[in-house]
């Protein structure tokens, strides 16, 4: 897990991603694609998160967090459009899909 500190070292309304949720566990909060948390308070051993989901978690303080956003923001922003039209796919409404035949 890269440049990941503890939540103690981080001020009030960090921006932060791949957050653990108890110490040694390993990163399971704001993985997504464009994923962000806030670090909105902190107070005795616990912190508090809002999450991506808007929901307002506590955490420990002693769990790991790196800073800064996920990559890839604009992935949701991206049409795929209709079945069929997928990049490999072929258009075949209203137009013919095999050779004519010669005779």
């Amino acid at each position: 897990m890269g440049n990941a500190l503890p939540l103690t070292d981080m001020p009030l309304g960090t921006a932060m991603h791949n957050i653990e949720i108890t110490r040694g566990r390993g990163v399971q909060l704001a993985r997504a694609a464009g994923a962000v948390a806030k670090l909105i308070a902190k107070e005795g051993k616990s912190a508090t998160l809002r999450l991506p989901s808007g929901e307002v978690r506590l955490v420990s303080q002693n769990c790991l967090a790196t800073v800064g956003q996920v990559g890839n923001v604009g992935v949701n922003q991206k049409s795929l459009g209709r079945a069929g039209t997928t990049p490999w796919g072929y258009p075949a409404l209203g137009r013919r899909t095999s050779k004519r035949k010669k005779i």
